[in-house]
């Protein structure tokens, strides 16, 4: 018996291998089909099903690609509805993967087609369970992503409930469990750094399997503080039940080289420029109208939060040698129109003649001098929990993940000194503020974090650690 994690850090997401005698089995497989093949083919295995948890919302899944490139059968749950062939399993369903079984347990409450696959080893054990967004390490799946007009998040947040109770909980203590996703993702509230835990352990440490808990109680808490998910959510559940282009087509597309003239050709034509660079890089020099979105970051997420058009054409500017993986980024969350990228980088448009803007720095210790000496306009990005937590007083809340609502705040003519807690998302939101008028901004790198150490007055002492 072969179980190995597929961890996507930028996506806080969990694919999952498995093999027993030849035959393999992928739960929630990522967009690219690569890896998966590889690793069957090194393995000498065959693929012989793709186990899907439920209709993923954060990104789009490669279901479709790897089932038409390996043969495998794809399964999902009861209740679930698609434009491609699938097996739509019935709660109980067993499956054979070698010597080992899965066995599909109907977990609704997340969604509605939400399933768990029980796997027991060669002897019949009970050894793990891949929850999906049924379970987390310390959190359990939000209640709000799959409402239908009938239901609301308190309904599924009861058959959350119910599912926990009547087909996880009962399981044995030791046994593994395996979630789609860990600290960082959208899909829950409170998960942990962990990507993997016992059953056991999540009984005593998880505050929603708490023995004691009512009914009532967890609706309660499972359902407040629910933040409003990225716009791009509904999307990607689409594309996850209708079926999307395949990824070598997409991959093709945005694998084409561009002159400047032939940039400014795409960007005429109503192109959106990403600026995949560094936030310093995009500081020294940027081509005007850019946003900026750092491939060190959580690309593939912030573009799907500032980017509110999933069918948006788009051009890159990247360092060379990253196009290809910014093109995938965008395509696992469903960003499949881009149609090219600078050829040379940055470099090439530096030595162009085109036009360059450039972004103005201050750091903590100039921000704190100049407040001191007088009133300037701080305006902190950062989520309203983070700001909540702690801020610069007299500071103006205008986060990044609400900017387009907020924005309206701010007066176009007046100076203003942006940061968020490091330095990576108060220049993604001066990007975009640029792009809607608002010009006279200076960026503080080190954002709050920077602000902290310096004599700057704030109220509160405490900021996440949200990037």
């Amino acid at each position: 018996m072969h179980i190995e994690q597929l961890y996507t850090q930028c996506l806080a997401e969990a694919a999952y291998y498995i093999e027993s005698n030849g035959e393999a089995a992928i739960i929630d497989p990522l967009r690219e089909t690569a890896p998966y093949l590889e690793k069957a083919r090194e393995n000498g295995a065959t693929i012989k099903y793709i186990f899907e948890t439920h209709f993923h919302a954060d990104f789009v899944s490669g279901h479709i690609d790897l089932a038409r490139e390996s043969g495998a059968t794809i399964v999902y749950g009861p209740g679930a509805h698609t434009h491609y062939n699938i097996h739509n399993a019935t709660d109980g369903a067993v499956f054979h993967v070698g010597d080992l079984t899965l066995t599909v347990l109907h977990t609704p409450g997340h969604t509605l087609e939400s399933s768990t696959y029980l796997l027991k080893d060669a002897n019949g054990k009970e050894h793990c369970i891949f929850s999906g967004d049924t379970l987390f390490i310390g959190d359990v799946g939000r209640p709000d992503l799959a409402v239908k007009s009938e239901l609301t998040k308190e309904d599924l947040a009861g058959m959350l409930f119910d599912s926990l109770r009547t087909k996880i909980m009962p399981l044995p203590n030791d046994v593994i469990v395996y979630p789609a996703h860990g600290a960082g993702s959208s899909c829950g509230k409170n998960m942990s750094a962990e990507t993997f835990d016992t059953l056991g352990h999540q009984k005593k440490v998880n505050y929603a399997l708490r023995a004691d808990m009512t009914r009532d109680a967890f609706i309660r808490e499972v359902t407040e503080g629910i933040l409003p998910p990225p716009a791009y959510f509904p999307e990607n559940v689409m594309m996850n039940k209708l079926g999307y282009d395949p990824i070598a087509e997409v991959m093709d597309r945005g694998n084409n080289a561009l002159t400047p003239e032939a940039l400014q050709a795409a960007l005429g034509s109503g192109a959106l420029l990403i600026d995949t660079r560094t936030p310093a890089a995009f500081a020294e020099g940027y081509i005007p109208n850019s946003l900026f979105v750092g491939l060190k970051g959580n690309f593939a997420t912030w573009v799907g939060t500032v980017v509110p058009d999933i069918r948006q054409k788009i051009v890159l500017l990247a360092e060379p040698g990253t196009e290809a993986e910014a093109i995938m980024r965008l395509a696992r969350v469903g960003y499949d129109q881009c149609v090219g990228y600078l050829e040379g980088g940055w470099a090439t448009w530096a030595a162009s003649g085109l036009p360059v803007a450039t972004l103005p720095n201050t750091t903590p210790e100039e921000l704190t001098a100049l407040k001191s000496k007088s009133d300037i306009a701080i305006v902190d990005v950062r989520k309203p929990e983070e700001f909540e937590a702690g801020h610069v007083n007299g500071a103006q809340l205008c986060s990044l993940n609400y900017i387009y609502e907020q924005a309206g705040k701010l007066e176009k003519n007046r100076q203003y000194y942006v940061h968020c807690k490091s330095g990576y998302r108060s220049v993604m939101a001066i990007s975009i503020l640029k792009r809607m008028g608002i010009n006279n901004l200076w960026n503080v790198p080190g954002g709050f974090d920077g602000l902290l150490k310096t004599e700057i007055p704030v109220t509160g002492s405490v900021c996440s650690d949200a990037v």
